[in-house]
């Protein structure tokens, strides 16, 4: 095992978060402070506009995953079905995401529509469609080995990081939720989520020792805790720094 996997390893030691748990008020996208970090970050916000020009509001109360999947595929260029009323021209929806046959495997339309998705089942619906997924629950994850999760992930314009994570952590009102991550800055040590729940919530830079809380908290549907799933297209062809999920 070697690169990023071998320094996640490393860093698997219990790390210190400070003596307060109270989240830390996030910073807006669209405010002086939260543009001021985005201007800033050359070399970590590689996913930002490409994520920004597919950007979704989920369709419904528990479409979280589903907007978050559309918005990651089409930034990828993943090869798409045809999108009804939209002609012959192909890209990614709310609904036709269900229409591979393989992601009934994992996932039913009308059941996420109900009771959304874990984890897990994000990642086989993902996986489905052809791309390569790597899924890291936050139980598994250091603080630091989170931090270099996003330093990684962030700078590289071949991927995609989904974050499920408990609202609550991050001093917003209700539970579970899946957004994209798109851009991480280490001086201030905060990561911009893209909140396809717009009508609710804005894009914000969070704190990453509140997001660390955020997906170590557990998921009562799968009994796991949540997490962070990193996403290639299908024809990138797997780096050798790349490991497996741990």
């Amino acid at each position: 095992m070697t690169g990023l996997g071998l320094s996640l390893m490393a860093l698997a030691i219990s790390q210190p978060v400070g003596a307060s748990n109270t989240p830390a008020t996030p910073i807006a996208m669209d405010s002086p402070a939260g543009q001021e970090l985005l201007l800033k970050q050359r070399t970590r916000r590689a996913d930002y506009a490409a994520l920004v020009q597919w950007y979704e509001t989920q369709a419904n109360l528990a479409y979280c995953g589903v907007a978050s999947s559309v918005m990651v595929l089409n930034s990828l260029a993943v090869a798409a079905p045809k999108a009804e009323g939209y002609g012959t021209n192909r890209f990614w929806t709310q609904a036709n995401l269900f229409t591979v046959p393989a992601s009934t495997s994992f996932v039913e339309a009308s059941r996420v529509a109900r009771e959304g998705m874990t984890l897990e089942q994000l990642h086989g619906l993902l996986a489905s469609v052809g791309t390569g997924v790597r899924r890291y629950h936050g139980e598994n994850l250091s603080l630091e080995q989170l931090r270099l999760l996003l330093r990684r992930g962030l700078a590289e314009r071949s991927d995609r990081l989904l974050a499920n994570y408990d609202r609550q952590a991050l001093g917003q009102k209700g539970g579970g939720h899946i957004s994209p991550l798109a851009a991480y800055d280490p001086d201030q040590d905060r990561v911009l989520i893209l909140d396809v729940a717009r009508y609710r919530y804005p894009a914000v830079w969070v704190s990453t020792p509140d997001l660390w809380r955020a997906i170590r908290s557990i998921d009562t549907s799968s009994g796991r805790s949540r997490g962070v799933l990193i996403i290639e297209a299908p024809a990138a062809a797997p780096a050798p720094s790349r490991a497996g999920p741990i």
